[in-house]
């Protein structure tokens, strides 16, 4: 098996957040229940269901359209809390694992409920026409932002993808995107549907909830792990290696893992790192994934610049031996090898 990210790492840009901005600009994203945004995500803050009413209004009633394409002020602060802060700069979401959810990726695919997964499909292959034909770095408008306006496969990545095949080996995607979206772009790198494990909801009558599927046996709807860090290799260890129960978010026996295994940051650092024979990064200057990269203890860890638009060699060290680590509250700290000691600062040398 080889697993990839998606996100910048076989595209650039972000297809999640694509598809937040689509709906924003064509008035796709509902009025929450009980016009009360608190519904939408258990973590989301009081200072963040405040701000999203105060912005989004109380009119428009419940399960219908909310008029984004022309009320800059629900569009700017839905964008806002989508980076996990209100515009005036409150905490957006609290409470989470943060090694096996983000507040605001799982809020991103509760943007969608109220819709079946053939209409978030159809959704998604709207945006991508758009973001495939839109210029190279172009941007888009939505409420009074300038966000990305481009999505493009990295051709580099699908000629690996696709020699990979040829050699037999099976590929998937593991994103943090959600899976009725990764679904509409995977076949644009050779990737079946059925090979596909991204954010899953929980589905009523066919009709997408706010709630999040259960991976190593937490439950349904208990919103507690997602396709993030430890929360990813749960997911790819479940869906794809068939294990269950809590044993899901623990490390396989080397012969049950993949051998490769494709990322560009922290979400991605738990299921690289697993891969027995090559690890790739794609450097987006993520600390926790760069430092075990750089670090390279069993000289399996590769590392290629950002193949459109790369970024320049990052000015200081990445913080290794103090704060490059996301520990489960979400406060930062030293990251260590499987022996226990530590990875010290490390330069920024592929860039």
């Amino acid at each position: 098996m080889a697993i990839f990210d998606w996100d910048n790492t076989v595209v650039k840009n972000d297809i999640g957040y694509g598809t937040n901005f689509w709906m924003l600009r064509h008035d796709k994203v509902l009025q929450p229940a009980n016009k009360d945004w608190k519904s939408t995500n258990r973590y989301l803050t009081d200072a963040a269901a405040r701000a999203l009413t105060a912005a989004c209004g109380t009119d428009t009633p419940a399960g219908q359209p909310l008029k984004t394409s022309i009320n800059t002020e629900c569009a700017d602060e839905i964008l806002a809390i989508l980076e996990d802060k209100t515009r005036s700069g409150e905490p957006a979401f609290e409470g989470f694992n943060a090694r096996h959810l983000i507040g605001a990726y799982a809020w991103g695919t509760a943007l969608s409920a109220g819709y079946t997964e053939e209409q978030l499909g159809q959704f998604a292959l709207s945006m991508k026409q758009e973001n495939l034909l839109a210029a190279q770095g172009s941007t888009q408008t939505v409420g009074s932002q300038q966000v990305d306006g481009y999505i493009r496969i990295y051709p580099q990545i699908k000629d690996l993808i696709g020699v990979l095949q040829a050699h037999g080996i099976e590929t998937w995607v593991v994103s943090a995107s959600p899976e009725p979206v990764v679904k509409a772009w995977a076949g644009e790198v050779g990737i079946d549907a059925g090979h596909v494990v991204g954010v899953r909801s929980v589905y009523e009558d066919g009709i997408q909830t706010s709630h999040l599927k259960g991976c190593g046996g937490i439950p349904d709807g208990e919103d507690s792990v997602m396709t993030y860090i430890e929360g990813k290799r749960c997911w790819a260890n479940q869906v794809i290696f068939g294990v269950e129960g809590p044993s899901a978010f623990e490390q396989l026996p080397a012969e049950r893992r993949q051998i490769l295994a494709a990322g560009d940051s922290g979400t991605d650092v738990t299921f690289v790192a697993d891969a027995t024979e090559a690890r790739l990064v794609v450097n987006r200057n993520n600390a926790e994934i760069m430092c075990r990269a750089y670090d390279n203890e069993d000289g399996k860890w590769l590392i290629t610049p950002m193949f459109i638009d790369p970024k320049p060699q990052r000015s200081e060290p990445y913080p290794c031996s103090t704060k490059a680590y996301t520990n489960p509250d979400g406060s930062k700290g030293p990251v260590v090898r499987e022996d226990g000691s530590l990875i010290p600062d490390q330069v920024d040398r592929v860039h």
